[in-house]
């Protein structure tokens, strides 16, 4: 299967600021992918590198098996950047013409009938709208394009829970029925928990994880037992995070094989305990190996 985002040794600077650096992944089509990170750490860079919106300083990226930003590779790419941008002073319905006219590709019977089943006015002018409704007009807008992967940038950040699980029930519900790979930057593990089943972690400008959510978290475990020096720990075992009290240690690892020690009591992390994890790592606790995880 073509792989919908892959990236070598790729950069992007700003003058002296490196935003992204020694980003190396290759992300399979057909999967939800959550990007997540703190502010500045590449998130944005990243995606509108993919969207062909910036070149990059360093390295080379290739989207759905071509460079990104030549004609070909824009009629593939939908993206919804953030804030969901929409022209205030036009129509629902005007928007929709102005889609059809940008876009070769355009279905107008998709975009009219997602409109029409979301219960918005076509005469409404954007500036009228709430901020879900504008953010389902600019999913709609992405969708009717037909990409085969749609880019969305922090697009639930100022909605409230309600719009935003709205918005995210129909970002879910398009995407499989029109069989659409997808790449969504959130600050909100939660949101990601329910929608994507990849995952890629930015933390410093640098990916810190990449790969299946499932083979990430069946490969990563909470460790807890008595105080113990992370050193000593097997070498298979790469640790993430660690917390000491006087008495007991609490670990989280990357382990290649299971864990054996009965010292150990071993616990299953949810995404947002792996994602906190790699969040919280200044720098990686142990040099044995490298912090970056690709599973393919």
């Amino acid at each position: 299967m073509t792989a919908v985002l892959q990236a070598q040794d790729l950069g992007k600077k700003y003058g002296r600021r490196w935003a992204l650096r020694d980003c190396t992944i290759d992300v399979p089509a057909g999967h939800v992918v959550g990007l997540v990170g703190p502010n500045g750490a590449g998130k944005t860079t990243l995606l509108k590198l993919a969207c062909g919106q910036l070149a990059p300083t360093s390295g080379r990226i290739s989207v759905l098996g071509g460079p990104p930003g030549d004609r070909a590779h824009l009629a593939r790419v939908g993206f919804v950047a953030q804030d969901t941008p929409t022209y205030a002073g036009l129509t629902v319905a005007e928007h929709l013409r102005l889609g059809a006219r940008l876009n070769s590709g355009w279905d107008a019977a998709l975009a009219e009938e997602r409109i029409d089943r979301l219960g918005l006015d076509p005469g409404r002018r954007a500036s009228r709208l709430s901020a879900g409704e504008r953010a389902q007009l600019a999913l709609t807008l992405g969708l009717a394009k037909r990409p085969e992967l749609l880019v969305l940038d922090e697009p639930v950040a100022a909605l409230d829970p309600l719009a935003r699980r709205e918005f995210l029930r129909g970002l879910m519900e398009a995407t499989a029925e029109h069989e659409l790979s997808v790449l969504l930057s959130s600050h909100l593990v939660s949101d990601l928990e329910r929608t994507c089943d990849y995952l890629i972690v930015l933390v410093d400008s640098r990916v810190r994880l990449a790969g299946e959510v499932d083979e990430l978290l069946a490969t990563h475990h909470r460790l807890t037992g008595p105080r113990r020096d992370p050193d000593r720990l097997p070498a298979d075992q790469y640790v993430v995070s660690a917390r000491h009290t006087d008495r007991q240690s609490t670990f989280i690892v990357r382990a290649e094989g299971p864990i054996l020690d009965p010292a150990w009591t071993v616990g299953r992390l949810t995404m947002e305990d792996l994602v906190l994890a790699y969040l919280e790592q200044a720098a990686p606790v142990r040099r044995r190996r490298p912090a970056l995880a690709v599973v393919r």
